[in-house]
């Protein structure tokens, strides 16, 4: 099983290899990068691309591992007994089975993504280092232990919110996504729009590098930003003429789509008053 990207998404080849290289490893795969880059797309089209069904964990701050195998649901099983059901001597009703319990019983291999495990508390990625390391667990409440029937393919992926315990660093194969330069851009955004008017691609994008390139930026606009950009510049029909800022302005149209925060937006109407106040 190889990946090489899609139709519909554009791998740029290191990132081709690092899937590769953790397949033939057999090692989670932890992909970082900045918000928008296409992390947990990568995890869908991997799958797609290698015709294997996914398995999908976004992980929250206040998920804890222990949901990834399974959670034992004591209340219902006392409420029930209570009641006199039956029920109450089969602890397996009682069992719900997480993600990780799910990948490891598919009957065939599956693509596991753990998205965003850096929003969870710091011993969330310790807490599953055996269970990604041995693709077994122990179900404590029944005595029977899970082990895969196939290995899946594990993909992690990070926000770099916070760091990840060096323990659980050693058992993955990392991949840091770059942000594309300006012709993997153009192959993206192809992908998306395909004949998109070249004279129109390059206004958009030529202003999209530059608001990207502004020192002092609190959040970039990333792959994701340009493409709702791009859309809707296509919706309102706007040519590359109509891009074109006024003397003094700094602010693209609809920029609304590409800057997320107060600040930055601030931060161009203060560079648009210094540029019209030396331009006096």
């Amino acid at each position: 099983m190889r990946f090489a990207g899609s139709d519909t998404y554009v791998a740029p080849p290191d990132l081709a290899i690092a899937v590769n290289a953790a397949v033939t490893l057999e090692r989670p795969l932890l992909v970082k990068g900045e918000p928008g880059t296409g992390k947990t797309e990568l995890a869908r089209q991997v799958a797609a691309s290698l015709g294997l069904p996914i398995i999908e964990w976004s992980i929250k701050s206040t998920t804890k591992a222990q949901q990834g195998l399974y959670e034992y649901d004591a209340v219902s099983r006392l409420r029930d007994s209570q009641l006199g059901d039956a029920r109450v001597n089969e602890v397996g009703h009682y069992i719900r089975r997480g993600k990780l319990w799910q990948a490891f019983e598919a009957p065939e291999k599956v693509v596991l993504l753990i998205d965003e495990i850096d929003k969870a508390d710091i011993e969330f990625p310790n807490d599953l280092l055996q269970e990604l390391d041995r693709m077994e667990f122990h179900v404590y409440e029944t005595g029977e232990t899970v082990a895969a029937i196939h290995r899946p393919i594990v993909i992690i992926t990070s926000n770099n919110e916070k760091e990840l315990p060096d323990a659980f660093l050693r058992r993955c194969f990392f991949h840091y996504i770059r942000f594309p330069d300006a012709e993997t851009l153009k192959r993206i955004v192809e992908v998306h729009y395909p004949g998109l008017k070249p004279r129109l691609l390059e206004a958009a994008l030529s202003q999209f590098l530059e608001l990207r390139e502004a020192p002092g930026l609190k959040k970039k606009p990333s792959t994701s930003e340009l493409l709702d950009w791009l859309k809707l510049i296509l919706a309102e029909d706007l040519s590359p003429e109509d891009l074109k800022r006024e003397p003094g302005e700094m602010l693209p149209k609809l920029h609304g789509a590409l800057l997320k925060n107060e600040q930055d937006v601030a931060l161009f109407e203060k560079l648009a008053f210094m540029a019209r106040r030396q331009g006096r």
